[in-house]
């Protein structure tokens, strides 16, 4: 609580301040001059990194935000500034990240006068935010901002907004004693609750009654840090846990109860039939959505279907659900897991054994997966690619893919030894050039990990101006692009749904690396596959940031692990 005179712009800095922001990501333009000003004056201890697009500061702050559970900032200009800034936190809200988004905006007495880039920021905003306001005073910046803070912080996480009129940042701020922030808003999840005990007792019956059960885990058990709470009651029910892309990192991939991730994305024929056996499925922090469950097809509709979500309106959505339980996913599974213990002597004598479920599943994938990662083809597969790269990463590497070519290889063949925020990849919205700059948010989040960035080369169009900030900001991020000149996805779309007829979804090659060099980055280029193991390793052992150029194999060309293309 201050009682120092400022306007504003310094108001929101020190709000930005007391709610323990250390990093902000954005780009500069006229409407900010007098917040940018604040932060160059004070003393307030948070590094700003200027970003080359307002996109790119979105994702960065997801990115970032998804690996510390610190609330993202981002922030931008008004007019092209406030539109670009929109996608990351169309994302963020998505996928229950607290990124907060701040705008400028043109002056409040030059509304509707026609002034440049005005537009109307929040209508726009939202429907696609948690929370979202307009200043209209000077003396609203201290509870907006505290508003956004809780918003994003408690019951689902989401993205919040404020739009900041250029005038108001220069008004003295009349009550300086409001700048204070509230405990505990600074991260995410910030307050927890617990489902209701009588979901839990019921849900704990069917569980132990169940002769197949099997769990499937969202991001949500990831974010709520629930693992070691999962990993109890999968062991108490010996019952095989499946994944969906957003909930790698619910357990260990070492875990012998993990057997992998299951849908549309990055599920194999034998995840699948973990799920096709299941008579309960018990679905955790995640919505059960098209990609999870193969549009509805797995788990089939005459399965029992017990429903963890700390928001209540993804409960009964997709699937009639026998017992839905309204709260935080590590609370619910801890009492779920002692409701268990007191009854599981009353567990049938014959039930399915998750341990060998699991085992066989991996096994299984590993069998189609290994000749494949071994293959000498030109150009390189990308399963040669994982294999390589999970041989080489330190154990506590983040890998962050691109929703094209590299999303459903990361999210088959990935292996992260630990539990936790090991795989990001954009699964809400699929935005391409999302990698890079959420692996950059990741570095600097975690500046003691190896962090890789995997992109096609469509991505790596959409972003490659964010090499100078890398560069200029000398972050170690090791970045990998898969080279085919395609769309990979959508003309594997139109292969398996067109009959072949492909339209406007191939282009030139770049020679990625020599962009890369320009840049300052150190590059290598593999077109045989010979070489890909020893350019991997140099270029994961470069101490600056890097970037390896591979001329893969196009993605409708594949052993893809995607059970469905659009059609």
């Amino acid at each position: 609580m201050s009682t120092t005179p400022m306007n504003g712009a310094d108001a929101m800095v020190r709000m930005l301040q007391h709610n323990g922001v250390k990093h902000i990501f954005g780009l500069c333009g006229d409407t900010s001059l007098p917040f940018y000003d604040s932060m160059a004056r004070l003393d307030h201890g948070i590094d700003h990194i200027l970003t080359r697009d307002e996109r790119s500061a979105g994702y960065m702050a997801d990115g970032y935000a998804r690996v510390t559970g610190k609330v993202g900032v981002c922030e931008g200009p008004s007019g092209g500034g406030a539109t670009y800034l929109l996608p990351g936190l169309v994302e963020a809200n998505e996928s229950s990240i607290a990124v907060l988004g701040i705008t400028t905006d043109v002056s409040v007495g030059a509304r509707g006068k026609f002034p440049l880039t005005e537009l109307d920021q929040q209508a726009m905003y939202k429907p696609l935010t948690k929370w979202n306001t307009t200043i209209d005073r000077v003396d609203q910046i201290p509870h907006a901002m505290r508003s956004a803070f809780r918003a994003m912080t408690t019951g689902r996480p989401g993205a919040a907004h404020i739009c900041l009129p250029y005038d108001l940042q220069k008004h003295e701020l009349p009550n300086p004693q409001d700048v204070w922030a509230q405990p505990g808003h600074d991260h995410f999840p910030a307050t927890r609750s617990a489902p209701d005990p009588a979901t839990i007792d019921d849900a704990a019956a069917r569980l132990v009654a169940a002769k197949a059960p099997v769990l499937i885990c969202g991001g949500g058990v990831v974010i709520s840090g629930a693992s070691k709470a999962l990993e109890a009651l999968a062991t108490r029910l010996n019952a095989p846990v499946c994944l969906t892309v957003s909930g790698q990192g619910s357990l260990a991939d070492t875990h012998p109860l993990n057997a992998g991730v299951v849908g549309t994305n990055g599920g194999v024929p034998a995840t699948r039939a973990v799920v096709a056996q299941a008579d309960l499925v018990l679905f955790i922090g995640c919505r059960a959505g098209s990609t999870t469950t193969e549009h509805g097809q797995m788990p089939g509709r005459g399965v029992t279907i017990l429903h963890i979500d700390v928001d209540a309106m993804t409960i009964g959505t997709n699937y009639r659900t026998d017992v839905g339980m309204v709260g935080d996913a590590r609370l619910a599974l801890e009492a779920l897991d002692a409701a268990v213990q007191k009854i599981i002597a009353k567990r049938p004598a014959e039930v399915s054994d998750g341990r060998a479920l699991a085992a066989r599943a991996r096994l299984e994938k590993l069998e189609f997966f290994n000749p494949l990662a071994q293959s000498s083809e030109m150009p390189i597969r990308p399963e040669r690619v994982l294999a390589t790269l999970n041989k080489l990463l330190p154990k506590r590497a983040i890998a962050v893919a691109d929703p094209g070519t590299p999303c459903p290889y990361f999210s088959a063949y990935f292996d992260a030894p630990q539990e936790g925020r090991h795989f990001i990849t954009n699964r809400a919205h699929g935005a391409l050039g999302y990698s890079m700059s959420a692996a950059f948010g990741a570095q600097v989040g975690v500046p003691d990990c190896m962090v890789i960035s995997a992109m096609g080369d469509g991505s790596f169009g959409f972003t490659c101006g964010e090499l100078e900030t890398i560069v200029r900001r000398n972050v170690p991020l090791k970045m990998i692009v898969f080279s085919n000149s395609v769309y990979g996805w959508i003309k594997a779309s139109q292969k398996t749904g067109y009959g072949e007829r492909y339209f406007s979804v191939d282009f030139n090659r770049t020679n990625h690396a020599r962009v890369a060099e320009a840049f300052g980055v150190k590059a290598w280029t593999v077109q045989d596959p010979s070489d890909l193991e020893s350019s991997l390793k140099a270029a994961l052992a470069h101490d600056g940031p890097a970037l390896i150029d591979i001329f893969s194999q196009p993605l409708q060309d594949t052993a893809v692990p995607v059970s469905q293309w659009m059609g």
